[in-house]
C-alpha cells in the first residue's frame, strides 16, 4: 500500500540525505523542492511559506521529520509539527546523522524536535516516536531504514488515531 507522506526537514544541511531516503520505494511523499522553488517561496515571506507548507501537507496522512544536527527548534520545523498535529496525521522522527551527504560526511545526532511540545500536559516527545537506527555506517542506517520506514508509518498512523 502506497504512503503518502509530508517529510519535513532542515533544507540545507540535510536535503542530500533526505534525497536518500525519499527514493525507498515503500512509500509515496510530497514532491522534493528544488534550491530554486525553496528560494522563491521563502522570497515571498511568512505567510507564502505557510500556504506552501500547508499545500503540501494536503492530502497527506502522515509526517516523517528526518532529524539532522540542527532541525529541532527551527521556526518551520515547529510550524509543521503543529500543522500536521492540528491537522490529524501521524508524526514520525527518525535521526538522519549518521547517513553520508554529498561530501561522504556524517554529521552529530540533533535533539529531538518533538521535546518542547505538549498535548493536553503530555509531552509530545512521549506520543511521536524517533527512531535513531543503531548503525554507524550509511549503508546500515539506509538499509535500516529503508526496511523499518512502512511500518514506522503505520504505527505513528495508528497512534494519532488514538489522540
Amino acid at each position: 500500500m502506497a504512503r503518502r507522506i509530508f517529510y519535513s526537514f532542515h533544507y540545507k544541511p540535510d536535503n542530500w540525505r533526505v534525497s536518500k531516503i525519499r527514493n525507498i520505494g515503500a512509500i509515496e511523499g510530497n514532491k522534493p523542492a528544488t534550491d530554486n522553488d525553496w528560494e522563491t517561496v521563502t522570497g515571498k515571506g511568512d505567510a507564502a511559506i505557510e500556504k506552501w507548507i500547508k499545500d503540501q501537507m494536503s492530502g497527506r496522512s502522515c509526517a516523517v521529520f528526518l532529524i539532522g544536527q540542527n532541525t529541532a527548534g527551527r521556526k518551520w520545523i515547529n510550524y509543521e509539527i503543529v500543522e500536521s498535529w492540528k491537522k490529524g496525521m501521524g508524526l514520525l522522527g527518525i535521526h538522519i546523522h549518521n547517513i553520508t551527504n554529498s561530501s561522504d560526511e556524517q554529521s552529530s545526532k540533533g535533539a529531538n524536535p518533538f521535546s518542547v511540545f505538549n498535548i493536553e500536559g503530555t509531552p509530545l516527545s512521549s506520543i511521536v516516536k524517533t527512531y535513531d537506527p543503531p548503525f554507524l555506517t550509511s549503508s546500515y542506517v539506509y538499509n535500516h531504514i529503508a526496511e523499518n520506514i512502512a511500518d514506522w508509518i503505520d504505527e505513528a498512523v495508528a497512534i494519532r488515531n488514538k489522540y
